[in-house]
Parts: structure tokens; C-alpha cells; sequence
């Protein structure tokens, strides 16, 4: 029954309108098809299969929206082989420019730690008997 719009539904666009209709119907919806006693007894009054007795009837006004990528509206000109080279260059020059200025980065942070080690500027760390000699030392200047 169902096959006949597999061309045109997904089988999750067709499992979600026989739901949707099914849960209209199991809440007092009015049926689209007039149905005789025998055919309601043989569908055992069963939402869904009433749902999709209606949709192979097509008589479900039920639509469904697909979303579809925005379409954009600026136009794409079409480069030139010169143009593109002249892109590319340009790329290349911004490429050996960013190097440059890593490797003088680099070379500014080394030239830089050299200069504070011989000024003596780098601290030590700390030892635990260098808080003790002067804190002993500071008693001894209290006293005095």
C-alpha cells in the first residue's frame, strides 16, 4: 500500500504523518473516509491503521515542508588564470611575511633571555634553609 510513495515521502516523512494522523484520530478526530461496519471491524477500530488507510486514499491534508539550503544571491565572477596567479602571490608574500616575523619572534626571545642571564635578573628558587637563615637573622636585628 505504502510503496506506491516511497518516490515521494521518505519513510520517516511517511512514519511521521501516520503518526501524527493516528494521534488526531485517537483524539476524537473525524475520520476522512466513510467506512462501512465490516471494514471498521476489520481494521479493529485501530488508529493507525485507519491513519493509513487514509493515507493511501490521499485524502490527508497533511503537508510537508523540507527544509532546503538558503540559496545565496551574490553572483560568483569567474577568475582569470592572471588573477589567480596574482592571488597566489600575494598568499605567498603574506606566508613568508608571518614566517619572518616568527623566526625574528623567536630569535628577539633568545637574544632576550641571554641579556637578563647576564644581568643576573633570573631569581632563584627558594629552598627551604634560606627561609630559616633569614628569619633567624631578623630575630637577631629585633634584639639588637
Amino acid at each position: 500500500m505504502i510503496e506506491k510513495f516511497k518516490d515521494k515521502f521518505t519513510r520517516y516523512e511517511i512514519a511521521r504523518i501516520l503518526g501524527a494522523r493516528s494521534l488526531q484520530l485517537a483524539m476524537d478526530a473525524p475520520v476522512l473516509l466513510k467506512l462501512s461496519k465490516e471494514e471498521w471491524e476489520q481494521l479493529n477500530y485501530d488508529s493507525l491503521k485507519i491513519a493509513e488507510r487514509e493515507f493511501d486514499s490521499e485524502v490527508l491534508p497533511i503537508t510537508v515542508r523540507r527544509p532546503l539550503p538558503k540559496k545565496s544571491e551574490k553572483t560568483i565572477k569567474k577568475l582569470s588564470e592572471t588573477e589567480i596567479q596574482d592571488k597566489l602571490e600575494k598568499k605567498m608574500e603574506k606566508e613568508k611575511i608571518e614566517a619572518k616575523k616568527e623566526e625574528l619572534g623567536e630569535k628577539g626571545e633568545e637574544a632576550e633571555e641571554k641579556e637578563v642571564q647576564e644581568e643576573g635578573e633570573i631569581m632563584e628558587m627558594a629552598k627551604p634553609d634560606d627561609e630559616v637563615e633569614e628569619e633567624s637573622e631578623a630575630e637577631g636585628e629585633e634584639e639588637g
